[in-house]
């Protein structure tokens, strides 16, 4: 590739570390030209780490600099909104982390943004695009359960059972709890595979105590755990049990189980964060459960072994989510998920929260720009 794609990073975190840099370095039409941080220190170490040229401890003056087509956002969520549209008026593209922003008329903003700048924009649902996940969609798609009935999805992880402070479990930082960290990502994967949300019944639960922020300051605790209840447009129903609090003993600490049912079949995936990613199924009149192996297309050339492994090369080494992006801005094509995309999905999770707060289920259209 003749032109390559300036990009800066905005964040120093372990994520930015180990998701976006090495994603971004690999990409044959990318550079990484700056970095934005607020420690000098840590945006000088990830800047030597990575051979990023320029460090800034200001985004206005890395935005300002001239020096990047692109930037990328990883930060606290109640940052997003304001970073964006800075961006966006400078002319630049944007992959913003998810929740795309604070609540839903924040979100709707950069949405209008977006379109109106023309830049290529991205929100990260990470999951969509592993293996097991987008087989899934295949199946759904070619109608291997037919009508669909329901769906029950559950996502287990323990990152809050110690207690510290996290700015993810600080709502003036975050805008939501765990619904909005890891069940933005199953929120998702429910609207990808069933079509809109209509309706939302949401229980909310903090469980641990959390420490003050390092500052010794209080502040409003968020959720660890949801359960929530979905009614989609086309008449399926669905679960979704979504914990930051659960002892799950494998590597990556955590586990991903969808089931799938319809009036023509059923389809179950199992991934335990160690060695195994299976989808199975079975198809009325074609016996019993069976595992459905995961097609090399889809696969690409992922290794196989552990689903670290898998992981790591579905982003590093193909083009999803953030080097997706890059290829979009370098080839003119549309990247998914779109800002409208995460903004449906920042709609549904504050449906949930106001049907917690009020213990009542929620239509979506309640929920207004």
């Amino acid at each position: 590739m003749d032109k390559k794609v300036s990009v800066g990073v905005v964040g120093t975190s372990w994520w930015a570390d180990a998701m976006y840099m090495p994603a971004v370095s690999k990409h044959p039409g990318a550079v990484l030209a700056a970095v934005c941080g607020r420690s000098r220190e840590n945006a000088e170490a990830i800047a030597r780490t990575w051979n990023i040229p320029h460090v800034f401890t200001s985004y206005d003056e890395m935005i300002a600099s001239g020096l990047i087509d692109a930037v990328l956002i990883s930060t606290t969520n109640n940052t997003h909104h304001e970073m964006t549209l800075k961006a966006l008026d400078a002319g630049l593209h944007v992959l913003c982390e998810k929740p795309l922003a604070m609540n839903y008329a924040e979100a709707m903003e950069m949405v209008i943004a977006a379109e109106a700048s023309g830049k290529k924009c991205l929100v990260p649902f990470t999951y969509s695009f592993m293996p097991g996940t987008r087989y899934l969609k295949r199946l759904l798609d070619e109608g291997y359960i037919g009508r669909p009935y329901h769906l029950n999805m559950r996502y287990y992880t323990g990152y809050a059972r110690d207690g510290r402070y996290l700015w993810r479990f600080d709502l003036q930082e975050s805008g939501a709890g765990v619904v909005g960290d890891i069940g933005s990502h199953f929120l998702y994967l429910a609207q990808w595979y069933y079509g809109e949300i209509e309706s939302v019944m949401c229980q909310l639960s903090t469980f641990v105590p959390r420490a003050p922020r390092p500052d010794g300051s209080d502040y409003e605790k968020a959720d660890d755990s949801a359960s929530i209840l979905l009614q989609f447009k086309n008449g399926a129903q669905g679960v979704i049990v979504v914990s930051a609090v659960c002892y799950e003993d494998t590597p990556f600490g955590q586990t991903h189980h969808i089931e799938l049912h319809g009036a023509g079949g059923t389809l179950y995936y199992f991934n335990d964060w160690n060695t195994l990613q299976r989808v199975s199924g079975a198809k009325m009149g074609e016996g019993m459960v069976q595992e459905l192996p995961i097609p090399d297309d889809i696969w690409g050339n992922a290794r196989r072994d552990t689903v670290h492994n898998t992981y790591k090369d579905i982003f590093r080494e193909q083009d999803n989510m953030a080097r997706g992006w890059i290829t979009a801005i370098l080839e003119d094509t549309d990247p998914h998920p779109t800002f409208a995309e995460a903004a449906a999905i920042q709609r549904v999770m504050s449906a949930c929260q106001l049907s917690a707060r009020e213990n009542r289920r929620v239509s979506i259209e309640e929920i207004q720009a």
